[in-house]
């Protein structure tokens, strides 16, 4: 895709697909030229390149990009054109053909280490965002997911009810993960963190891309499905807050299933006093207290010890499923994100989660959340550094689920 050989020193590669983003492209260039490092000092030009493949535009895209390397002779700014057949006219290819050459031109260099990250011809990343990020891998990471903001002026011209939705989905995430924290921490993702792991800004090592198998080839949702491939194969993922980056919130996307069509969606739900459904606070204590007893009973397993069905009775009635299928999925599994997928696949297909816990509306589930959390906020200040075992009589108590000896009800 590119001619030019990258240089030596290049550490990062910035990957930006571009489809008709003349509005936005200049601003999202600006932002990935002038970067500094965490002292504030201007960041060596030299360490980084950028990757802009401009698709199927029917705007000056190209030409805006190819300008703006000419004004900026020291950024390493590589322009690609292409009209690609409708079959690959896709975020999902589009992204794929990217971070697939960025990770070949790192490992051409021999920087297995180095770094492929993924940001949006619509979006902005701070002006630290490539020196956050090699923080983040320098401490152990394997791939980073930034913090995604919406534009402030964007959100203030959407309808009141998509505005309200959109604030509301992320509070109620955060608090998911603060929970999941709390409940099934991850020790190289620690809280405080967020939740989101999409293309605007997502890094990865070239060596654990490679590992990963690459971008899964899929339409939409490719952010995500790398994020899936990564926890797979047990990528020390990390949803760093250092990590930052302002992407604009319109209606009119460029990708399926992207924040564009949720928008769109939130709005024609407000036009039909449409409720705006979420799991319920009790549905994902049962995730996160599965999960917990599955890795610990995972730990045991790499170690030896076969896992036995009374020991599986817990979790298997706590996710809805046949204690069976899961002790034989759990010792087929490669890893245990790959346990973790299967289950979710399961309850899926079966329909298992869904008729077990009924959705609820966000502004509920966001109460019950708080209520649960208070008290372990409260555990968590008189206790460096608790477990989940120390935190579960809180947990009972708020919710007034049944004792952690006892299985939960398979339904609330």
């Amino acid at each position: 895709m590119v001619e030019t050989p990258p240089r030596s020193q290049c550490q990062v590669c910035v990957i930006v697909p571009a489809q008709n983003e003349a509005e936005l492209l200049e601003h999202t260039l600006t932002a990935l030229a002038h970067q500094v490092d965490l002292r504030g000092h201007p960041f060596d030009p030299t360490r980084y390149e950028i990757i802009l493949l401009a698709n199927n535009c029917n705007d000056d895209s190209a030409a805006i990009a190819r300008r703006f390397a000419q004004q900026y002779p020291d950024l390493v700014l590589h322009v690609v054109e292409r009209t690609l057949p409708a079959s690959k006219a896709n975020i999902g290819w589009v992204r794929k053909l990217l971070m697939d050459e960025a990770c070949d031109r790192l490992m051409s260099v021999g920087h297995s280490q180095g770094v492929i990250a993924s940001t949006d011809g619509d979006t902005q990343v701070a002006p630290d965002w490539i020196a956050a990020t090699l923080y983040e891998i320098a401490s152990g990471a394997d791939a980073v997911g930034g913090r995604i903001i919406t534009n402030r002026a964007d959100r203030a011209a959407l309808s009141p009810y998509a505005r309200a939705c959109h604030l509301r989905e992320v509070g109620y995430y955060f608090l998911v993960s603060e929970l999941e924290s709390f409940l099934d921490p991850d020790p190289f993702d620690r809280w405080p963190r967020h939740f989101q792991h999409f293309g605007a800004s997502l890094a990865v090592t070239a060596k654990m891309y490679q590992r990963a198998g690459g971008l899964p080839p899929v339409r939409s949702s490719e952010d995500v499905a790398l994020y899936q491939a990564l926890k797979r194969i047990n990528a020390r993922f990390c949803h760093s807050l250092r990590v930052r980056v302002t992407t604009s919130a319109r209606q009119t996307g460029r990708a399926q299933k992207g924040l564009a069509d949720q928008l769109s969606a939130w709005t024609a739900m407000g036009q039909h006093q449409q409720p705006f459904l979420v799991e319920p606070a009790a549905a994902i204590v049962a995730r996160f207290q599965a999960r917990s007893e599955l890795r610990q009973l995972w730990q045991q397993y790499l170690k030896g010890y076969s896992p036995m069905l009374q020991a599986l009775a817990l979790p298997a009635d706590r996710l809805g499923l046949d204690r069976d299928w899961l002790m034989s999925t759990m010792m087929r599994a490669t890893s245990l994100g790959a346990l973790f997928e299967q289950i979710e696949q399961q309850q899926k297909t079966e329909g298992i989660w869904q008729r077990q816990w009924k959705l609820v509306k966000i502004e509920q589930a966001i109460w019950e959340l708080r209520l649960l959390l208070e008290p372990l906020r409260q555990q968590r200040n008189h206790s460096k550094h608790p477990s989940p075992g120390q935190l579960l009589p809180y947990l009972h108590q708020s919710l007034s689920l049944p004792s952690v000896n006892q299985p939960l009800p398979l339904t609330p």
